[in-house]
């Protein structure tokens, strides 16, 4: 700790007073506190001399509502609890102040026909037939939603050029206002019913994320920087989960536009989107306690994939399959980090099908591409679990599909073959009967012997659990967890050049472990890599193991030999080894002795 003090309340509608916005510094080694009483606070480690520990450098006499400094930390943006909307310069100066007024609606140019008014709608028997199709059927006049927690957001644009502020307006509606780094209004929102004060600007600056919320479902919408809208996706919450985890919910997208959080009571959900398609890719539970009160996620401003949640209450953490790395640190701050891959079959011959899965929430979409050219979002096949998944993995000869969800496993048999394909039929169910609840489960693969292993985490402890699958009863089986820990998450099989699955376990030094049942627990390779890398695959040549793996900047190994630096995927056949780099080559490598 390095410093600490009372901190009473400035009103009687606060128990004491809320900290709205806290900002580290690391070039000062200070970090900024603002205060919703009204105080603008610094915090030093290291005070020079004259300089003292705690200082309030800035106070508004009003209170504060709101403060988000700028991507640049160049300025300091604050909305007051007298509707006034100001600048502050790293200096703590007073930059712009301007009044936020029911004036400033004037200064949208959304432009009403009134067609959506009763008075002018024709009523006749071919009025539908008539309506016109490029006018909504019904035009939102800014109705509040009845869980608005009356707050206000702030959220900058990617580089700091715009800034957006989402106020309510007394006995009116929710509002967003654009100014630019000048302090000009530059746009407002048109009236959305329902809407709530979640608040998130896409770093790439064509989206301003929030939340609509209707009687039976919620949406995230988005709009323009003018304001206008610009199309929604619906969270896939129950009824129940509407009135508990869904109470109330924040946004954040990540530092390169990829994914957007969305934060609820007990969860945090990332969503990712393709071909104009939402797909909610990983779910991960905070908290067993449904209405939680309140949780805080703040994204890595370098590193896209990483990020920070906190929260009360009890802990329960349900994480991805390719997870890089997972630490819970003390006082329930939870840190992910989490990494983009392909879930695919075999590329081995006669097998090679190009089979792929794709995780969408509850659903996994199935598509063999070697017989069938379905594009996404679409799937030539789509099975549904019982809740949102976390893992997907493919037998030696894609026979079968194992998925792995919050709740357990689910097998379904797929006949594939070079022509064809039939539709996945489940075959077997198990619901995990031997882990804690604060357990993690992250991830899920085959091994050659028919059996299937889940990676799980407790607390720092990752260890495995193998379940039995029977295609001929369809059974599964919780069988002895394997009496093995490993000091990192990662758990990854590959396939060989004849399609048999290396299983195996990485160390955080890199050291891969075998998995496999005539060499559980046994080295892997020769040599381990020099460090641990999230991507990872494994070829048998000239009778002895070669691994490949690449690390987050680019750095291809194979074992520990370094090839290069630059790349930015790569494969592995029996032949070659293919990857791409970051001058926009793809490279064909011969394969051939690792150390020569």
């Amino acid at each position: 700790m390095i410093t600490s003090w009372d901190a009473p309340s400035p009103n009687p509608d606060l128990p004491c007073d809320e900290i709205l916005n806290l900002q580290y510094f690391g070039d000062t080694l200070t970090a900024c506190i603002v205060l919703a009483g009204g105080d603008i606070v610094v915090v030093r480690e290291e005070p020079q001399d004259g300089e003292d520990r705690i200082e309030i450098v800035g106070s508004v006499d009003v209170g504060i509502s709101a403060a988000k400094w700028s991507p640049d930390e160049d300025l300091l943006a604050i909305c007051t609890k007298a509707d006034t909307f100001l600048f502050m310069s790293r200096s703590f100066d007073g930059i712009m102040d301007v009044a936020m007024t029911s004036e400033d609606l004037k200064a949208s140019n959304h432009v009403s026909v009134g067609w959506g008014k009763k008075e002018t709608q024709f009523k006749g028997k071919g009025a539908k037939a008539l309506r016109d199709p490029t006018m909504p059927e019904k035009i939102d006049e800014g109705v509040p939603s009845s869980h608005d927690d009356g707050r206000t957001n702030i959220t900058w644009r990617g580089y700091g050029a715009f800034v957006a502020v989402c106020t309510t307006e007394v006995g009116s509606r929710r509002i967003i206002r654009v100014y630019s780094r000048d302090g000009v209004l530059d746009g407002v929102s048109e009236p959305v019913d329902g809407m709530e004060s979640a608040l998130s600007w896409r770093p790439a600056g064509n989206l301003i994320a929030g939340i609509q919320r209707f009687p039976n479902h919620i949406d995230v919408v988005f709009f323009e920087r003018n304001g206008l809208r610009h199309g929604k996706f619906s969270l896939r919450l129950t009824p129940e989960e509407l009135t508990t985890s869904g109470k109330r919910i924040q946004l954040s997208w990540n530092n390169d536009s990829s994914v957007l959080a969305v934060i609820l009571q007990n969860s945090v959900q990332l969503w990712t989107m393709g071909n104009y398609h939402w797909y909610l890719k990983q779910e991960l539970i905070t908290s067993q306690e449904k209405a939680m009160s309140s949780q805080w996620l703040t994204w890595h401003p370098e590193t896209p994939l990483r990020f920070m949640v906190a929260n009360t209450g009890t802990y329960h953490y349900e994480n991805s399959v390719r997870i890089a790395q997972l630490k819970m640190l003390t006082g329930g701050i939870n840190v992910a980090e989490y990494m983009f891959s392909v879930a695919r079959s075999s590329i081995a011959p006669p097998n090679d099908y190009g089979a792929v899965a794709v995780i969408d929430g509850k659903d996994l979409k199935l598509t063999p591409f070697r017989s069938a050219n379905v594009p996404p979002p679409m799937a030539m096949y789509e099975v549904n679990v019982p809740q949102n998944i976390s893992d997907v993995a493919f037998s030696s000869r894609s026979s079968s599909v194992a998925i792995l969800h919050q709740g357990g496993i689910a097998i379904y048999n797929w006949d594939v073959n070079s022509t064809s394909s039939s539709p996945p039929t489940l075959t077997g169910l198990a619901t995990f009967k031997n882990i804690s609840k604060d357990t993690i489960s992250q991830q899920i693969c085959f091994r050659e012997d028919g059996d299937i292993l889940t990676l799980h985490q407790q607390s720092t402890k990752h260890s495995l659990q193998r379940f039995g699958f029977s295609k001929e009863t369809g059974r599964v089986e919780e069988k002895i967890i394997d009496a093995v820990t490993f000091s990192s998450p990662s758990m990854i099989s590959s396939f060989d050049q004849d399609g048999l699955i290396y299983p195996f376990a990485q160390g955080a030094t890199g050291i891969l472990l075998s998995l496999s049942p005539d060499s559980f627990g046994q080295p892997l390779v020769a040599t381990s890599f020099p460090t641990f890398l999230p991507w990872v695959e494994v070829l048998t040549f000239a009778d002895q193991k070669i691994a490949f793996g690449m690390s987050k900047n680019g750095h291809l190994y194979a074992n520990s030999r370094l090839l290069v630096k630059n790349c930015t995927s790569f494969l592995v056949t029996p032949l070659h080894l293919i990857f791409t780099t970051t001058t926009h080559l793809l490279k064909f490598v011969h394969i051939a002795n690792v150390e020569g």
